[in-house]
Formats: C-alpha cells, sequence, structure tokens
C-alpha cells in the first residue's frame, strides 16, 4: 500500500498525542483533525484525567477542531487517529460530516467496523494502516506494563 507523506507526518503527530497519553497512564490514542495541511484540532484519550468516559482522543480533537471552524461541519478536514475508532466516535464523526478518515491500527474487538460498520457518514473516505505498526506497539507495551504493575 502506497502511503502519502501528509498521511504519514499527521500520523507521527498523532502518534505523539499517544505517546502523551501512554505518560499519562491513558490508553495511548492520539487524534487530530487537520483542514487544509494546518492541525485544527488535537486530542488524546483523557478519559480517567476528566473522569469521562466520552473524552476519547477523538471526541477532544473533533471538539476542538469545531471550536476553531466555528462550525459542526468538519466536511473538508481530515482525522488522524492511531486506533481505529470506536462506533460512539464514528458516530460524532458522523454528524460533523467528516470529509476523510485516517487511523493505524484496527480495533478487532471495539472498532466501528466490527460493531457499527455503517456508523461512518456515507461520503467520508476511509484510509486504515498508516503507521499501524508503530500504533500498535505502543497498545502492546501499554497493556504489558498495566499487566506487570
Amino acid at each position: 500500500m502506497s502511503l502519502s507523506i501528509d498521511d504519514e507526518f499527521f500520523m507521527q503527530k498523532a502518534l505523539q498525542l499517544a505517546q502523551k497519553a501512554f505518560e499519562e497512564g491513558e490508553v495511548p490514542i492520539g487524534a487530530l483533525v487537520v483542514c487544509q495541511n494546518k492541525i485544527i484540532g488535537k486530542g488524546y484519550n483523557q478519559t480517567i484525567k476528566l473522569q469521562d468516559a466520552t473524552a476519547h482522543a477523538e471526541m477532544l480533537a473533533i471538539t476542538s477542531a469545531s471550536h476553531y471552524l466555528g462550525s459542526r461541519i468538519l466536511a473538508d478536514c481530515t482525522l488522524y487517529v492511531t486506533l481505529e475508532p470506536c462506533p460512539m466516535c464514528a458516530g460524532a464523526m458522523y454528524w460533523a460530516n467528516l470529509g476523510r478518515l485516517v487511523f493505524g491500527a484496527h480495533d478487532l474487538k471495539r472498532g466501528y467496523q466490527t460493531i457499527a460498520p455503517k456508523s461512518l457518514h456515507p461520503k467520508t473516505i476511509v484510509k486504515s494502516g498508516v503507521l499501524a505498526a508503530e500504533s500498535t506497539n505502543l497498545l502492546t507495551r501499554f497493556f504489558q506494563e498495566l499487566r506487570e504493575n
């Protein structure tokens, strides 16, 4: 599979956010929203820190991007996330009319493609597998350390 340099560049930035989550003891998932090659929203998992089950990386990035644009519509934007979104996050992307989703690793247990495959807006373009190994390695390390402690 051929990857664009932009997709790799922005996914690397999402992985940096995932690393921040890792360091804070959160499940290491990072997300960012890009519009016209500019990052307009960022997020990393903060469900423990904020005591909020909805504080997923994608939700925080979407909220941030919507505030930046002054609109709930993200049709001209791409969301980069290190792990396949869950159905809740996919639903938020649906309501935001997200133009494009790029994710790293697949989530075969809790990902939207397994649980609710039609939850994204039908016009959303999806690209998966971008830096998937790096995302998987970070998640594996996190859960190994969690089990050891």
